[in-house]
């Protein structure tokens, strides 16, 4: 069983656009129905890294429009909408139906419309006499952006500060929680499968994995239900493994530079919807698509930068040279001759030449694209010393450490004022103990560059209270936890660690090896304590775990609360692709953060902690 998660979102996509009936075997729909689409800003979001203009078009759509965007009647014509199941969206679907904007409405949710919606949409459309415009309603179980095969976001921002915010309540929590849960089941429910739940225990990840676990078995007791596996589904080797964690199970990795090109380019340029926009040399700027169709993007996205521009000149190489070939074949050298004697032979080289150009053309554009994004990526390395940035830090997490000296001077040389921030962050998560002195320093050279030191005081009182927790005894331990936790949410639950799960030789992160450890079912220390959820068992028997459900597991969905990177994706695709036989890994997060937006919400939760913006020293 293969779980591509982009081909089976993009094959009820086009479902969809067929009006929910399957199409013929040539993608397109069984008779030609030109129709009108509609869709809210989420929903876009959805269709964009999947489906083109002219995919668009293929499926007889000719026109499409954002909901609350005025739209003129266009009568004989059936709409389809596809919107998040919102109260002012429903308020919308009843307006255009009333006024008859189209003949009839195909309604598509992207996740399950809750029954008071149902009924007011029912109620409304019967008030203006236009229910029977309303053809079908579908709940689709789309509400997630997939951004690769393997790669997919719930597009859910500052779920971070969400959930560590000190002042969020239970009830506010339980709706972050709620949507996250909502959010996975629809990829479930799009994949068809139940997975095996493993989670740490406490904070997010437990929260959301009982919830998950809980919503799975209340909907496999319909017999209607989303999951069509059938047979015995005992047996790991048909199921993967669900693993769920939260973003402070490995702090340093949404915060560190990386220099792979994937990862660099989303951090530098801001991938965002597999699309990127580079300035050119006359000052205009350039949007490029980065998906799956660009073979040079998948195959080199996970190479560090330097052999990235070597590959780019060997590509340029290999075209100039198979260029140089067609002209000798065809005579369109200089100095070559036209052999009249061989018209035959002629005739065959200049068609095979024709039909090599669609391809050699090609080529050059991918070149340029990304010989274009390279040279952009280059100059902001040269311009802040990212290469020594990225060095400095995977030595620091490495090594437990920096030499006093070569910190400081990091951090009065180049860069930009997040760039000194993140490098700052990451001296305090590479080690347990940081001598104060060196702190204090770390903090006047911060203040000496005027960079707002929010995150970094966040991040200090974070480990503070661990250091606390750990060294604390048994009596005054849950004080400290009932007041931490008040205070700090839930983001007391590994720092420390954290820092110890990095502390190895080769730095493979954190999450590849607990990951690891899961798909393989052995005992491990770091994964012994770990939740395990069967959905479909019953919940007497979820202390008899049966050995064949703790793996070995061929498959994995792994999940982090809390935003996500390309750094973790790329470090599991290539644990993946290094097994023999090779396992199937798809990464999800609640939303896809460079290290200047998680930076961010670190820096929102200083100020909630009282911090303030601190350019100048902080009062405590």
């Amino acid at each position: 069983m293969a779980l591509n998660l982009r081909q089976k979102q993009t094959n009820c996509i086009i479902r969809m656009l067929n009006l929910n009936q399957s199409p013929n075997s040539n993608g397109t729909g069984n008779e030609e129905v030109y129709k009108v689409l509609i869709f809210d800003k989420f929903c876009r979001d959805i269709l964009s890294p999947l489906i083109h203009i002219k995919d668009l078009r293929k499926h007889g759509v000719t026109l499409y429009f954002i909901i609350d965007k005025e739209r003129q009647t266009i009568p004989d014509v059936p709409a389809v909408y596809f919107v998040q199941p919102t109260q002012s969206n429903i308020q919308r679907i009843v307006l255009d139906a009333s006024r008859s904007l189209y003949e009839s409405f195909h309604l598509n949710f992207s996740s399950s419309l809750p029954r008071p919606m149902l009924e007011d949409l029912a109620s409304g459309t019967l008030k203006t006499d236009s229910i029977q415009r309303i053809s079908k309603v579908f709940d689709q179980y789309l509400e997630f952006v997939t951004l690769e095969d393997n790669l997919f976001s719930l597009a859910q921002p500052s779920c971070y500060v969400q959930l560590n915010d000190p002042s969020a309540g239970d009830r506010e929590i339980d709706e972050i929680i709620d949507k996250i849960v909502s959010g996975l089941f629809c990829v479930l429910a799009t994949l068809a499968v139940v997975p095996i739940i493993r989670c740490p225990r406490d904070g997010p990840a437990e929260m959301v994995a009982k919830a998950l676990d809980l919503r799975l078995r209340d909907h496999l007791i319909s017999k209607n239900n989303l999951f069509s596996e059938g047979g015995n589904l005992g047996s790991s080797f048909q199921r993967p493994v669900l693993c769920i964690f939260d973003r402070n199970f490995e702090l340093s990795v949404g915060i560190e530079h990386d220099f792979k090109y994937r990862p660099l380019v989303h951090d530098l340029l801001g991938l965002k919807l597999n699309a990127v926009s580079v300035k050119g040399e006359k000052g205009g700027s350039r949007s490029y698509e980065l998906d799956g169709s660009d073979l040079f993007w998948v195959a080199n996205g996970n190479l560090e930068f330097p052999e990235v521009a070597v590959e780019i000149e060997t590509q340029l190489g290999k075209y100039k040279k198979d260029v140089d070939e067609v002209n000798r074949r065809t005579g369109g050298h200089e100095g070559a001759e036209f052999d009249g004697t061989d018209l035959i032979g002629n005739t065959k080289h200049l068609m095979n030449a024709v039909n090599s150009l669609p391809e050699l053309t090609e080529r050059k554009q991918v070149i340029d694209k990304h010989t274009n994004i390279a040279t952009v990526l280059l100059g902001e390395i040269k311009e802040r010393s990212l290469d020594s940035y990225a060095k400095k830090e995977n030595d620091m997490l490495t090594k437990g450490g920096i030499d006093r000296n070569e910190l400081l001077s990091v951090l009065r040389g180049k860069g930009t004022k997040i760039d000194k921030l993140r490098f700052a962050i990451i001296y305090l998560l590479s080690s347990e103990t940081t001598p104060q002195s060196e702190v204090e320093a770390v903090e006047a050279a911060l203040r000496e560059a005027e960079v707002d030191t929010c995150a970094f005081q966040y991040v200090k009182k974070i480990k503070s209270l661990n250091v606390s927790l750990a060294s604390a005894n048994s009596a005054s331990k849950s004080n400290i936890v009932d007041w931490a936790e008040k205070l700090y949410g839930q983001s007391l639950n590994a720092v420390t660690a954290g820092v110890k799960n990095l502390l190895s030789s080769d730095r493979q992160l954190a999450l590849t090896r607990t990951v690891e450890a899961l798909m393989e079912g052995r005992p491990a220390p770091e994964t012994e304590s770990y939740h395990f959820f069967d959905p479909r068992s019953p919940k007497s028997s979820l202390n008899a775990v049966s050995n064949h459900l703790k793996g070995p597991f061929k498959e994995a969905i792994v999940f982090m609360i809390g935003g996500g990177n390309y750094v973790e994706y790329g470090g599991l695709q290539e644990f993946a692709s290094r097994q023999q036989p090779a396992k199937h890994i798809i990464y999800g997060t609640t939303e896809v953060l460079t290290g200047v937006e998680f930076v961010d919400q670190l820096s929102i939760l200083g100020q909630k902690m009282g911090y303030g913006s601190t350019v100048s020293p902080p009062s405590n």
